[in-house]
């Protein structure tokens, strides 16, 4: 048999799958592991798809997708991120997923190092690893409140380092980084001529303040040309299975972008993109409604957590609480998970599947009903009495 390609066997698995995959075959779990929203689609969303198909719109679209859905992205850019772009920076991907290795695959030779946040979404590792390329992980740690370390990633910068990751409001943090914090990277990007790819996919769920785009801050300093960013419909709308992101980069690259998206995907299909014009042309209320659904979960979760004295970080964004199990672990957090999962029934994603970094730690999702969630929280073991110590 033929081998694979040698950087293959160097690609991560998911560790949040495998707690996924085996929730799947056991009854009555409560599921607080995958980042899936529990609130229904738009009706108007659903019936712009289902339009869609019945009058058989299902040929061929342009590469970079739809000009009415790509138009409409632009609106959506500059009324609520401040980003000022023209239809051909707009590249609708199959999720955020694929605008993610998109810009991966835009920037990245094998060899060529990318930095990556730890804890982070597992799939900038993948990413990279699929690339032949190299992650270079920086810590995002309680002692510095998870926010990044400028002088940590710089000394991590070597003459291979070609891209470095944002992702605020975080995955699986929660930690929305504040506007200095995302000048700072911003500086230190211009300082060693890195690109920046920002995913920004959790931008419509804030509880701090609200969401930047580093985009619209590089606009500012004359750096718009370094800085790629990953959207999605997918949280924010309740899309997840419908497929549907864009990939928004600097002028000049549409010949390109043209060219990679008919080597691997062609195009989204059209009724994916209709539903998801509606998303962004219709009624937003739907989506204030999530907000204060995972907002009020929020609530009742850390008031749960509080009366057990577990330390958590208190989220900024996201629908995501970042929980120290760290007492009960034993340095294994994969471990634990997994039999807490077949002791107790309760699914959540282990720290250590985003990173070295999030060993100890647990992410639970609120995207849930607050009795799941509540009954979750009740079912994690107790701290054994010590002092719950707050993480701000």
């Amino acid at each position: 048999m033929p081998s694979l390609a040698p950087h293959i066997p160097a690609v991560p698995g998911s560790g949040i799958r495998r707690i996924y995959e085996t929730a799947a075959e056991l009854d009555d779990v409560v599921s607080l592991g995958v980042g899936e929203p529990d609130v229904p689609i738009a009706p108007h969303i659903r019936d712009a798809a289902i339009a869609a198909w019945e009058r058989d719109e299902t040929d061929y679209n342009p590469n970079g997708g739809l000009l009415d859905l790509r138009r409409a992205i632009v609106g959506k850019l500059a009324e609520r991120n401040a980003m000022r772009v023209d239809t051909e920076q707009v590249w609708v991907t199959i999720g955020a997923t694929q605008a993610l290795y998109l810009a991966l695959q835009l920037t990245l030779a094998p060899g060529d190092e990318v930095l990556v946040p730890d804890p982070g979404y597992t799939t900038f590792t993948m990413g990279a690893r699929m690339l032949g390329a190299v992650p270079v992980p920086y810590s995002l740690t309680p002692e510095r409140g998870f926010l990044p370390s400028i002088e940590e990633i710089e000394a991590g910068i070597t003459p291979q380092t070609r891209v470095l990751i944002v992702n605020s409001p975080s995955n699986p943090l929660g930690r929305v980084f504040p506007e200095q914090t995302l000048r700072e990277l911003l500086a230190l990007a211009r300082r060693h001529d890195l690109w920046i790819l920002s995913d920004e996919v959790y931008e419509a769920f804030t509880w701090s303040g609200p969401h930047v785009s580093i985009a619209a801050l590089a606009a500012e300093t004359g750096d718009e040309h370094r800085v790629l960013s990953a959207f999605s419909f997918s949280k924010t709308y309740a899309m997840t299975g419908i497929r549907v992101g864009y990939l928004v980069t600097p002028p000049g690259l549409s010949a390109t972008l043209r060219t990679l998206q008919e080597a691997t995907i062609s195009c989204v299909a059209p009724p994916a993109q209709r539903a998801a014009i509606a998303a962004i042309a219709g009624d937003q209320q739907h989506v204030a409604d999530a907000a204060a659904h995972y907002r009020r979960n929020l609530d009742a979760a850390t008031g749960a957590l509080d009366a057990r004295g577990i330390r958590y970080l208190a989220p900024g964004g996201a629908f995501y609480l970042w929980v120290d199990v760290s007492y009960a672990s034993d340095g294994d957090v994969a471990g634990w998970a997994e039999r807490f999962l077949l002791r107790d029934r309760v699914a959540v994603a282990p720290g250590s599947a985003f990173g070295r970094s999030g060993e100890g730690w647990i992410r639970l999702c609120l995207a849930a009903t607050e009795a799941d969630l509540l009954t979750g929280i009740e079912r994690l073991p107790a701290p054994g009495g010590s002092p719950r110590e707050e993480t701000t």
